[in-house]
């Protein structure tokens, strides 16, 4: 089993989260899309995704940022596990359609943090009711729909939330070592933020807590991904998003008009099942040729996929 880590700065790794997975006997990748000319990975080639943090927006106009947020989408209708940390949270939630925006403080140090009822029986969080753990952030994200919120703080409610069994995101840091905010803390992208600190942080506070929490919930994760993989018959209980994909699916017959195109009807994606807002007209030279057969060129905006079907001209 194999896992592609999304990194988006030289500094802000895997952290406690790779042991846990090493004690699954489960093999990583890094992707470091931020890095000029890195060749795009392919996504469908593991068995999940982890989007790490960084200093940056998700706000900021940053292809490779864009770009992950397709990746988040594919591997929604895919159905294959993310895991996102801090901005990798942040990602997921925009991904899917809520907002991020700045919250009302920065949340950087060591903070409380409370679960709510739904964490009681969450596959990672479940035994879990108050602790003290690392915060670095100055944004915060609304819940993308059928989003179930598992923790929040008194300066920051949303703190993570669970889409189906196979989608989290997590804003705060278990990950991270002494030596880990350390180092973020002597980092030139993050001078603005240690700047504004009333006190210095005390990296080791709470290290051997930090490295429990790290060891069980990213234990459970890893344990979660071994039994849901492609050979397991264990149910994920894949409502919510995926369940509302496969609806479409079965209403592909009832089209409906697609105001992205200006007019006409999409057809179904052959590759994912999306159809209707998913799929994008592809407009090029060749749409005249392709029109005295009757063909017309889609892409699927959910994995990518580019195709071509019969059109008639009632259609349009």
């Amino acid at each position: 089993m194999r896992v592609l880590a999304f990194r988006h700065v030289p500094f802000e790794g895997l952290g406690l989260i790779e042991p846990a997975l090493q004690a699954h006997h489960i093999a990583i990748d890094f992707a470091d899309l931020y890095q000029a000319d890195t060749a795009l990975p392919d996504i469908a080639a593991y068995d999940a995704l982890i989007f790490l943090g960084g200093p940056m927006s998700v706000n900021d106009d940053l292809p490779f940022l864009r770009q992950e947020m397709e990746f988040i989408r594919q591997a929604v209708a895919q159905r294959q596990p993310i895991l996102g940390i801090c901005l990798g949270s942040q990602l997921i939630a925009r991904a899917l359609g809520a907002t991020v925006r700045p919250n009302a403080t920065k949340e950087i140090g060591w903070y409380g943090l409370h679960f709510t009822e739904a964490a009681a029986d969450d596959r990672l969080f479940h035994g879990l009711s108050e602790e003290t753990v690392f915060h670095w952030h100055g944004e915060t994200f609304e819940l993308p729909p059928d989003a179930e919120l598992l923790a929040s703080s008194d300066l920051c409610r949303h703190q993570a939330f669970r889409i189906g069994e196979r989608v989290y995101a997590i804003q705060f840091h278990l990950e991270v070592t002494p030596e880990m905010i350390a180092d973020w803390c002597a980092q030139d992208e993050n001078s603005g933020d240690v700047r504004e600190l009333e006190q210095p942080i005390d990296a080791s506070f709470q290290a051997p807590r930090m490295a429990e929490l790290s060891a069980t919930v990213f234990g459970r994760w890893g344990e979660m991904l071994r039994l849901s993989g492609p050979d397991s018959n264990v149910a994920t209980g894949d409502t919510g998003v995926v369940e509302r994909a496969k609806e479409e699916v079965q209403k592909v017959r009832k089209v409906e008009k697609a105001e992205e195109v200006g007019g006409g009807d999409h057809p179904t994606c052959p590759q994912c099942g999306w159809h209707n807002t998913r799929l994008s007209h592809t407009r090029s030279w060749l749409d005249p040729i392709l029109r005295v057969f009757s063909l017309r060129a889609f892409r699927c905006r959910t994995c990518g996929n580019r195709f071509r079907v019969v059109w008639h001209a009632s259609r349009e």
